[in-house]
């Protein structure tokens, strides 16, 4: 079962832009799904239709297998999501916020009982850590402790899936950990993560799945592992006859082959790495070491793309 499913999911505005073109996406349950793309590829619009923020010109979706918008009442109380930032009240502390947009929720969604709020915020404020500052202002909040009380917000009722926008967006090195923790530890609870992000190394450490939005297009997804995959990986001699290597690397019928200080390098193609270390060895190639160097997710966009990775936006 996929817990975000799209056919031909298309949002065309008035200006004629087509900012979302006819995607299929399919996350599976329990995973930690990167949605990766440069900034105005798509994403955001994407997670908006996929909410019901907006509607779609044509095509249709599913969260947690309801079909929406007609299951939103059943689908809608079980996920939790973060879109384009956090937005609380600077004056209040953090639980003081949590309590006040619970019980706007409750009111509304009534999918909770209002005299558990207070087992359900400080339950909230603990998953995310942040319960030894609960008491403290926002406004004196870090980025990162604003960022996991985002989170906090939508942990205050179980929930199957998260659909995250940029949730590291503007963090420091450490904010960006303790949020990375803190999405690691909910998808090995079970919760089924959707992140997007156009930060490829955040990606690559804590995403199981990658969909790849390019120009409103979703050009690829696939596991982690398989998409790296499409990518030839490159054999790495280290040698003090880097020229000889290569000559050697050519000869085995690698290509690409290239030279550095103490390197040299070519793609294997369909060529056993073992094979390449015995042709060396038999050309009297002096091997320092040799290894088999897999694609990151940067090379694999590039490959997909044709472009580079703008990760600046």
């Amino acid at each position: 079962m996929n817990s975000v499913s799209t056919e031909g999911l298309t949002k065309r505005f008035r200006s004629g832009q087509v900012a979302v073109n006819a995607i299929d996406l399919a996350v599976p349950k329990g995973s930690v799904y990167g949605f990766l793309g440069p900034n105005g590829s798509g994403k955001t619009t994407t997670i908006r239709l996929l909410l019901g923020l907006i509607r779609p010109t044509a095509g249709r979706h599913a969260l947690l297998g309801q079909p929406m918008p007609a299951g939103a009442a059943i689908a809608l109380p079980r996920v939790g999501s973060l879109v384009e930032g956090p937005a609380f009240h600077p004056y209040l502390s953090g639980r003081a916020n949590l309590r006040r947009l619970d019980a706007a929720v409750v009111t509304r969604q009534r999918t909770a009982d209002p005299r558990t709020a207070a087992t359900r915020v400080d339950a909230a404020l603990d998953r995310v850590g942040l319960l030894a500052a609960a008491g403290k202002r926002y406004r004196a909040y870090s980025l990162g402790m604003r960022q996991r009380l985002a989170i906090a917000a939508t942990l205050l009722r179980p929930r199957d899936l998260l659909i995250l926008d940029e949730p590291t967006n503007g963090l420091d090195p450490q904010g960006t950990r303790e949020v990375r923790s803190l999405l690691t530890a909910l998808a090995a609870d079970g919760v089924t993560v959707l992140l997007s992000s156009h930060l490829l190394s955040e990606v690559e450490q804590i995403c199981t799945h990658v969909g790849v939005m390019h120009q409103g297009k979703l050009v690829a997804q696939d596991s982690l592992a398989a998409l790296r995959a499409r990518t030839e990986p490159r054999a790495q001699v280290l040698t003090s006859d880097p020229t000889g290597a290569a000559r050697a690397l050519v000869a085995l019928g690698l290509t690409d082959v290239t030279t550095n200080d103490g390197t040299a390098t070519g793609l294997l193609g369909q060529i056993a790495p073992e094979k390449v270390v015995a042709g060396l060895v038999a050309e009297d190639i002096p091997v320092r070491g040799f290894a088999v160097l897999a694609a990151d997710l940067e090379e694999t966009f590039v490959d997909l793309t044709g472009e580079g990775f703008d990760v600046g936006g």
